[in-house]
């Protein structure tokens, strides 16, 4: 959580709010791949790619 609110922080304060949905879809894909690893629902996540 240190390290969000750090690219936030940075986000705000240089006002490159264009790095918000770049790291929101960095979040996505991160827990996507996540639960690929460690879950029956794999075949299915691995379908949308």
């Amino acid at each position: 959580m240190g390290l969000l609110k750090d690219l936030w922080g940075f986000a705000r304060e240089r006002k490159k709010f264009w790095l918000i949905p770049l790291i929101g879809t960095l979040l996505v894909l991160s827990v996507l791949v996540a639960i690929a690893q460690y879950s029956t629902v794999a075949p299915f996540i691995y379908t949308l790619f």
